[in-house]
């Protein structure tokens, strides 16, 4: 698993609101039995994001927001199938974490 992968919701109870989550967990940790991800939703509306904390990226030619305020912990068997990857997204993706935990 790399860090940055983007991967499909599998869970038929989120996966409308949530349809990715993105991996951000350093990859000198793969042999832990869960990742750190950011949920991915629809951004039909951008302006509803805030640009330091929700990155604003492209999927499939369609905007998402990465929420990165609800990072979470999902099993390694639930990121089954991998969907691309957000590596050019990286910066975007460390600074809003940055901000969530540090406020800068």
């Amino acid at each position: 698993m790399k860090q940055f992968d983007l991967y499909k919701n599998t869970d038929p109870d989120s996966r409308r609101t949530y349809p990715f989550f993105v991996d951000v967990q350093t990859g000198l940790l793969n042999k832990l039995n869960s990742r750190v991800v950011i949920p991915v939703a629809a951004a039909q509306n951008v302006s509803l994001f805030p640009d330091n904390l929700c990155p604003i990226v492209e999927i499939n030619n369609k905007k998402y927001a990465l929420l990165t305020y609800q990072i979470t912990t999902v099993s390694v068997s639930f990121l089954a199938n991998r969907e691309g990857s957000l590596l050019l997204n990286r910066d975007d993706i460390i600074s809003a974490l940055d901000f969530l935990l540090t406020g800068i």
